[in-house]
């Protein structure tokens, strides 16, 4: 009777025959090796099974897995909590791999080659600006008679002749000054426009280089993981064939490794995007990665004192000029525009030829029906431009407030899941890995501790990458070209 029950202790539960102070011994080396993450210490097992352990199922014992398992299986968690370990931290290396992306963005998006243009098509029409009209060619009859003796006929009256001339407009000087103040201020809109396109295109290079770099470590350390964790699937159906769990107990690690699939194929289409979003900025096929993140050293002061020089701002500066200048233009209508004209008339031998010069001058007499209008509507024009400057100021500020203050709590919330989180969640993972030691726990609750540390992972490096996609967007939207 005693050996039918220890035989069926033997088939419950592991190490149902090895004493606890024995399994205590084994597992010592829990305690042997630590690393620190952030303030916690984290206790890394690498103490093997002993032999007496290594059952065959049909014998009535431990579940039937390879002989070598519990050392290949602790040296696995040990790795994993080692890349829980290795998550990087802000700040290791120079984000040159960033501005590389940049420079390749700024270089080939087909959106700041046609900004450019534009500044090259402004530049181009701006040496025509103030000049004097083209001159107009004038030619006719004149003096040609329809009724009278001479009726019809081209050389027997001597005011018939015909006639070809030149005609000139030359508008007022005040009108060709404010036409070149004009082009000039179209100038510094179209360079405007192209720094904010620029600003916009970087900015979305970084971000889309930051969700490519974080896409590939999330996706690396889920199939770390995933590896780690491949000879424990089978090991509750196995345990469950020589009589060590109940039979539900095969169900729960089957759910759990369909979740972290799961997650694996969003990751994967996430990677996926991620690429083909940096390959859309920069023009490679297959966009990588290498090198640490950029920096997390925001410098608030700057920020803060840089707002009134970001380029959205300096746009505003460039079309209050085009608008001062088109109130220049629209008062220059008041001055008197003048126009003139030489002509050469050809008549018979007999009466001979006619040379004729004149001038002509435009009379704004009525400018409070005609220029006062025009001049209004292009003052009112220049104060809509300055509130809107200054409302785009307002608006800038409050919203570098609003991303300081989203920082500072993304900040926050991820050290907070690196080093306490984290920590915690690997610290239970040694716990559940001791209890299965000692023959306290089952294999479906260590699945689903280092299930957690996975988890855990993937939502430290969700909140970096929440961090740094908002650090490269406030460097890149309110720091100056410098930086």
């Amino acid at each position: 009777m005693r050996a039918v029950a220890r035989a069926t202790a033997d088939r419950s539960e592991p190490f149902a025959d090895v004493p606890p102070s024995q399994r205590a011994q084994w597992f010592r080396g829990i305690h042997d090796h630590s690393s620190e993450v952030g303030d916690t210490r984290i206790c890394v097992s690498a103490a093997p099974y002993p032999p007496a352990a290594r059952r065959d199922a049909t014998r009535g014992g431990f579940p039937a897995v390879p002989g070598p398992w519990v050392d290949r299986k602790l040296g696995d968690f040990s790795r994993l909590r080692s890349a829980a370990e290795r998550l990087g931290r802000v700040g290791q290396g120079r984000p040159a791999d960033v501005r590389r992306a940049l420079a390749r963005a700024a270089v080939g998006a087909p959106g700041l080659r046609a900004s450019t243009l534009g500044v090259d098509a402004a530049r181009a029409a701006a040496p025509a600006a103030g000049r004097l009209p083209d001159p107009r060619l004038t030619f006719g009859l004149d003096g040609f008679p329809v009724t009278g003796p001479f009726a019809g006929q081209l050389d027997q009256d001597d005011f018939t002749m015909l006639r070809i001339g030149v005609e000139q407009d030359v508008p007022s000087r005040a009108r060709r000054r404010a036409e070149r103040d004009v082009a000039e201020a179209e100038i510094g809109v179209a360079g405007s426009e192209l720094s904010v396109a620029r600003r916009e295109v970087q900015i979305a290079t970084g971000l889309a280089w930051i969700d490519l770099f974080y896409a590939q470590r999330r996706l690396a350390a889920l199939e770390e993981v995933l590896e780690s964790l491949q000879p424990l699937w089978n090991t509750a159906p196995a345990g469950v064939a020589s009589g060590a769990y109940r039979p539900a107990n095969a169900l729960g690690p089957v759910q759990l490794k369909a979740d972290l699939d799961d997650r694996r194929s969003s990751l994967v289409a996430e990677l996926e995007k991620a690429r083909a979003e940096l390959a859309r900025w920069t023009g490679d096929n297959e966009p990588e990665t290498t090198g640490p993140p950029p920096q997390d050293d925001l410098d608030l002061a700057a920020l803060r004192s840089g707002i009134a020089r970001l380029p959205i701002l300096r746009a505003y500066g460039a079309a209050a000029r085009r608008a001062d200048a088109e109130v220049d233009l629209a008062r220059a209508g008041r001055r008197p525009d003048w126009s003139l004209e030489a002509s050469y008339g050809r008549r018979d031998e007999r009466f001979g030829d006619l040379f004729s010069v004149g001038a002509s001058v435009r009379l704004p007499i009525f400018p409070g029906q005609r220029q006062d209008p025009v001049i209004a509507a292009r003052a009112a024009d220049a104060l809509r431009v300055t509130a809107e400057r200054q409302d785009a100021e307002r608006v800038v500020t409050a919203s570098l407030q609003s991303a300081l203050a989203d920082h500072a709590t993304a900040k926050d919330q991820w050290l907070r899941s690196r080093d306490v989180v984290l920590p915690n969640v690997l610290q239970r993972s040694d716990l559940e890995t001791a209890s299965y030691a000692a023959g306290r726990a089952g294999i479906v609750e260590v699945l689903e501790a280092f299930t957690a540390v996975a988890n855990a992972r993937l939502d430290t490096l969700d909140r970096e990458a929440a961090v740094m996609r908002q650090v490269v967007e406030i460097t890149l939207t309110y720091g100056n070209d410098a930086r």
